[in-house]
């Protein structure tokens, strides 16, 4: 076995739609595809969104103006502090007077089940209000979908509504059933690291947990467990696969995807794990969520973006233009998304006739050094970005290198952004004698869902290697001055490309995380499975594959006609501890059993 970590499979839902079968990728490039793809997409969007209506599904989904059914920008909720000059009444339930009343307010027996307060001038209120927000845009799921209806979602924060689907939607696209994945491998073989950078912030979550008491609402008992930023994972190793692998995801702001990649990596290379589901997902499209960022000057105003376009007074700028990666831009985009994607050892993929829609050697993090600002961008890019090169230069050769690649850049659509990770781009691509880099970066199409950004990337790469059509970036006019070029290309129209060789998938995160990936094309991974394992092994798993392919086809028919509960299982199959028999090789869990006989070094034994 080489114990190469082969991407089987990948998952998911952002503003641009479902991910597996390339879907949400095709609603990005649409206009350039064939018929019969356009078709299929504009067929995938009409079943989660209800509709059949190109107009109407082009609107809702990409970037665009916030719908309310998140929040209304126009009137976004802001209490007033206000001090009452004169003594004022008022009437109150009750139960609101049991405990915290103000000393100097004075109860009174009202009318009916009311009490009647005295409050004295000069008690501080807070008055309820709204005001306009900052920010008007933001890459939203696509219009009409809810991922909470498709299962007995119980109240959960919309991240776990999207990591339910997410999951699910991963294994339509693998075309395997669990089942024979799992009586393949051992329990212990199987490793989930998924996780939110910032962990659920909506009213299902922290965000209602924290703000309940000071809006008047009463704290449940789901708020807190179900807010943890790991809890991703956790939900698709309970209700989900039943796993009892290896877990404990990891955080690393907007590199969170890539650090989870990297766990997975690390166990399959080291046989730890011979199954990996890696993901992240995030619902941030929060007002409150996007206020902190908007105080950080992080996102794009709709000042700043009227001022970029010569706009006056409170004339509304083109959301669709919001993000701007590498051109005159002011802040980026917040996005929703999850993204989940499972990776096979290289022996499993073969035997399982699994797709192999590419190979990830390895994932490279690296912290930034002394900083200046947190927030602020320094030099640990540089690290993360040139070993993923060279490790690529190293596999394939000087020559294939030299002329086959992409980058998927972070691309966010700072100032700050568009120079720093232009420079590292360049000047690693010049040290490398690379002739020539195709830059990605689809934030403009679908914006920055923090901790899941790279899955969208990486989602999007596989397009690219699918369809052989490279996503511009359209939403700019030309690429800013201080931007780094040379030996970059930076698309800013959507084109039809030779598929590459290989990818670096980048990610730049505050607080110092960064992380690059090395990603092989799927013919180029076929082409090293075929060297390691012979011609006659990769004709045994194309037969294999071929009737994973009629699966993966059947089930997305299914889908399309509007069968999408998602794979969940809420008090299913749980093991009693009465089914656990313990012995010294191996502890029996049901029909399953983990194997206890581990090996130490030899220069370890005392």
């Amino acid at each position: 076995m080489l114990h190469l970590p082969i991407l089987v499979a990948a998952g998911g839902i952002n503003s641009a739609g479902k991910t597996s079968n390339r879907q949400a990728f095709k609603r990005m490039v649409i206009d350039k595809l064939e018929a019969t793809d356009q078709e299929q997409t504009r067929l995938a969007l009409a079943a989660i969104m209800g509709t059949s209506d190109a107009v109407a599904q082009d609107a809702g989904t990409l970037i665009r103006t916030i719908e309310t059914s998140h929040f209304d920008p126009r009137a976004v909720p802001w209490a007033r502090r206000i001090t009452t000059q004169n003594d004022l009444a008022a009437d109150m339930a009750p139960t609101q007077i049991t405990e915290g009343l103000p000393h100097d307010w004075t109860p009174s027996q009202g009318e009916g089940k009311r009490t009647s307060v005295s409050l004295n001038a000069g008690t501080e209120l807070l008055l309820p209000g709204t005001r306009d927000f900052e920010v008007s845009a933001a890459g939203l799921l696509p219009t009409g979908f809810d991922p909470g209806t498709l299962y007995g979602s119980r109240n959960h924060p919309r991240g776990l509504q999207m990591t339910v689907f997410a999951a699910s939607d991963a294994l339509a696209d693998l075309g395997i059933d669990w089942t024979e994945v799992e009586a393949r491998v051992a329990p212990d073989a199987v490793s989930v690291y998924v996780s939110s950078s910032m962990g659920q912030l909506d009213e299902g979550g922290t965000g209602g947990m924290l703000r309940g008491r000071a809006m008047g609402k009463r704290v449940t008992s789901k708020q807190c467990p179900l807010g943890f930023a790991e809890m991703p994972g956790d939900f698709i190793n309970a209700y989900v696969l039943g796993s009892l692998g290896n877990t404990g995801p990891a955080l690393g702001a907007c590199a969170t995807f890539l650090y989870n990649l990297k766990l997975a990596v690390q166990d399959i290379r080291s046989g730890r794990a011979r199954v990996a589901i890696v993901g992240a997902a995030e619902a941030p499209v929060v007002a409150e969520v996007m206020e902190g960022y908007a105080a950080m000057g992080a996102l794009a105003s709709d000042k700043a973006l009227r001022a970029l376009d010569g706009l006056s007074g409170d004339i509304r700028p083109d959301a669709r233009r919001a993000c701007r990666p590498f051109g005159e831009n002011c802040g980026f985009t917040m996005s929703e998304s999850a993204q989940i994607m499972v990776l096979f050892d290289d022996d499993l993929a073969l035997e399982l006739g699994a797709p192999t829609l590419a190979a990830i050697p390895d994932v490279f993090v690296s912290a930034d050094g002394p900083k200046k600002s947190i927030s602020g961008p320094g030099v640990g890019n540089y690290v993360t970005f040139a070993k993923s090169a060279a490790l690529l230069k190293n596999l394939l050769g000087d020559r294939r290198f030299a002329i086959g690649g992409v980058v998927q850049a972070h691309g966010t659509s700072t100032p700050q952004n568009r120079v720093t990770e232009s420079q590292i781009m360049s000047q690693v691509a010049v040290a490398m004698g690379v002739e020539k880099w195709t830059v990605g970066a689809i934030k403009s199409f679908i914006g920055h869902s923090l901790g899941a950004a790279a899955g969208d990337q990486l989602s999007a790469m596989l397009g690219v290697w699918e369809t052989g059509v490279m996503p511009g970036i359209t939403t700019v006019d030309g690429v800013a001055s201080d931007v780094a070029t040379e030996r970059l290309e930076f698309p800013l129209q959507t084109q039809v490309i030779e598929p590459p060789n290989y990818a670096l998938i980048n990610s730049k995160g505050f607080g110092g995380n960064n992380a690059t990936a090395a990603v092989l094309g799927p013919e180029v991974t076929r082409e090293l499975l075929e060297k390691h394992h012979g011609q006659r092994k990769l004709s045994d798993w194309r037969a294999a594959h071929e009737r994973v392919q009629i699966q993966r086809g059947s089930i997305e028919s299914a889908r399309l006609q509007g069968n999408w509960a998602p794979r969940y299982h809420f008090n299913e199959g749980v093991l009693d501890p009465t089914a656990v028999e313990v012995n010294e090789d191996q502890i029996k869990l049901g029909e399953r059993s983990v194997d206890l006989r581990v090996t130490v070094p030899e220069n370890w034994r005392l």
